[in-house]
């Protein structure tokens, strides 16, 4: 397993390369610390790229043409074993908003000359001083409601530029005590097993109140929103999800992974599931199934989960039940 403090050494520099990075430069840059065979995991329509190159021209290129003078904000920062492959592996993790001046289309998504947050998290895979694996999730409906798109129908939650941790420790860069992951993490499997098992539990308040502060913050993504409490999450997410999700299939995830009071996972894809009508306002279509490609990042406070950063490949799971959404939105006005 790769030294952790090392592996963030490694991200944090490949970060700066980025950073200093013009769209005819950012190749080079992408290559000095990734692997030749770097396999990296983007959200719908970028999918799976293999290389510097092809992620290069998939995303970073056209994303620093469209956006200039990009700032990477964060508000986690954490590494790694990897629970899923025995701990073997070392990931590092980071979560927040790149800044930008959204100067040009991106995505064909129109620029509106003013400051555009695009929120993401990413997952790296670190080996030998070089990351071999990649997942970039990022909200690119947040993204279309920045630039005055309304491409859904109004979400029950609410959804905001997304602040990080309440306590403002997210930012990881030096060691931690490695009880404190292990405490994280068993929460962690503890929560997914009540969902799993939801059965046990008298209700949807026990069954959250067994991992969950009352004051708990959900911060989902665009399209579905945040909530805050027990019972307005009930409500407002997890009871639309129950009620109108049927033959919910979970199928694992690919990296799980704590360190100090903060915790996360990511899919490929983590749940494949029927909506049958209903869910983000949109009704059924015939379509069997479809896949969520989903990160979640946590926050532990003492013995009990306070917040929770939800991150889904959206435009996917809508366009496997039919509705291409970046296919649509040539057609939709600016508000």
């Amino acid at each position: 397993m790769t030294d952790i403090q090392s592996a963030k050494q490694v991200v944090l520099d490949h970060y700066a390369e980025i950073a200093a990075a013009t769209p005819a430069t950012i190749a080079e840059a992408l290559g000095r610390r990734t692997h030749p065979d770097w396999l990296w995991r983007g959200m719908h329509p970028l999918h799976e790229q293999t290389g510097a190159g092809a992620v290069a021209e998939a995303f970073w290129g056209p994303f620093l043409t469209s956006m200039t003078r990009v700032q990477r904000r964060q508000d986690v920062f954490m590494a790694g074993p990897n629970q899923i492959d025995g701990f073997r592996s070392t990931w590092v993790v980071s979560m927040g908003h790149l800044m930008a001046l959204f100067d040009r289309a991106f995505l064909g998504i129109r620029p509106t000359g003013k400051i555009a947050m695009l929120r993401y998290a990413e997952f790296n895979k670190v080996e030998d001083g070089q990351i071999v694996e990649t997942a970039l999730f990022f909200d690119l409906i947040h993204l279309m409601h920045q630039a005055g798109l309304r491409p859904l129908p109004p979400q029950t939650g609410a959804h905001l530029v997304q602040p990080g941790p309440a306590t403002h420790d997210g930012l990881l860069f030096d060691g931690q005590d490695p009880a404190m992951g292990e405490k994280t993490l068993a929460l962690i499997n503890r929560m997914i097993g009540d969902i799993n098992d939801h059965q046990q539990y008298k209700g949807p308040a026990d069954e959250l109140a067994a991992c969950w502060h009352d004051d708990m913050i959900w911060w989902g993504p665009d399209g579905i929103g945040a909530t805050y409490t027990i019972p307005r999450y009930i409500e407002q997410h997890q009871k639309p999800f129950r009620a109108q999700i049927t033959d919910r299939n979970f199928n694992g995830h690919l990296c799980r992974l704590a360190e100090g009071n903060f915790g996360g996972f990511f899919g490929w894809p983590n749940l494949t599931l029927t909506p049958t009508g209903g869910y983000m306002g949109l009704t059924a279509n015939g379509k069997t199934t479809a896949d969520m490609r989903v990160v979640d990042i946590y926050r532990r406070e003492g013995d009990k989960l306070a917040e929770n950063w939800i991150f889904i490949d959206m435009l996917h799971f809508l366009n496997m039940q039919g509705l291409d959404v970046l296919g649509r939105m040539a057609s939709l006005t600016p508000e």
